[in-house]
């Protein structure tokens, strides 16, 4: 069987000064020999292959709190194929010796979900609302996310105790009031939580261009009743001042358009198969195996 990190020498790309990038190969099946899925392997595999950067130089160089973002889903093979075209000046985030990182956040809505559904009516006020959790450093923070001019992406974030980062604390709503009141001049609602996403993540960065990579995989999403598996894809997000990343012109040219996703609200639809999903339904259905109540209810009383 083909080694799970099969390393091949980049036979298109060449680089003045350079060697040949060495790239990763997708495995050539579902699971590798260890039982590790197909799109973490290939992703492992890149981060390993990089050369890293610090999170302060992250911090210098793409911090990027106001930003636009683009996300994408992609095979292994299509990942390892992106990988072959991002700029050499590409590095991976390394903290601690470690280049993949385990992510939960968990998220909070009212009890109608009515964070969910703004995001669903694309209203032009809407956010989200988590705590951020870096599970192998035992760090969290709450974070705001909120739509901006020309719908780009604003966050704002701040320290929380990691030990509660299922809850709403008293600090966290008051930063949350304090940030709704100055972008959108409207009052916190009232919150519980709703949903809780855990993945696994390596970032890449692009000093030279200003741009992130995030590249998310085995993702798992839960609530108090359940919970339910993402596919095994890639989930890379391309996040840049303007939205035209190297990475997205890279990915133009493969054919693969951006896709509308967000964690919160695939999740809430996998968990609440009883809620409508309209803008997502064609995603779900092609990606994620789903099925609204409505269907699985008609499915039911089908003869076999």
């Amino acid at each position: 069987m083909t080694s799970t990190m099969e390393h091949r020498a980049s036979a298109v790309r060449r680089s003045a000064g350079h060697e040949p990038r060495a790239t990763i190969a997708a495995p050539s099946s579902r699971w590798t020999s260890t039982g590790t899925s197909r799109s973490r392997a290939v992703v492992t595999g890149t981060a390993t292959a990089l050369e890293p950067i610090s999170l302060a130089r992250v911090s210098q160089v793409a911090a990027l709190q106001t930003r636009t973002d683009n996300k994408y889903l992609l095979t292994p093979e299509q990942f390892a194929e992106l990988m072959d075209n991002v700029p050499w000046s590409t590095r991976v985030l390394e903290i601690d010796d470690r280049r993949v990182f385990s992510y939960e956040s968990v998220y909070f809505d009212t009890e109608d979900l009515a964070l969910f559904r703004a995001h669903r009516q694309r209203r032009r006020r809407r956010f989200k609302v988590r705590t951020r959790s870096y599970i192998d450093t035992g760090e969290s923070m709450f974070e705001v996310k909120l739509k901006g001019y020309r719908d780009r992406t604003v966050k704002r974030r701040t320290n929380h105790e990691f030990e509660r980062r299922g809850e709403l604390t008293g600090s966290a709503q008051r930063f949350l009031h304090s940030v709704l009141r100055h972008e959108y001049d409207m009052s916190a609602p009232a919150l519980v939580p709703s949903l809780t996403t855990e993945y696994r993540r390596a970032t890449l960065v692009d000093p030279e261009n200003a741009t992130r990579l995030t590249c998310d995989v085995d993702l798992r999403c839960r609530d108090d009743n359940g919970g339910a598996a993402g596919p095994d894809l890639v989930l890379v997000e391309s996040k840049s001042a303007g939205g035209r990343a190297p990475a997205d012109q890279a990915l133009k040219t493969m054919g693969i358009r951006p896709v509308s996703l967000s964690k919160y609200c695939i999740g809430t639809a996998l968990v609440h198969p009883d809620v409508p999903a309209n803008k997502w339904n064609r995603l779900l259905r092609h990606h994620f195996g789903w099925q609204p109540q409505r269907s699985l209810a008609l499915a039911a009383t089908e003869p076999a």
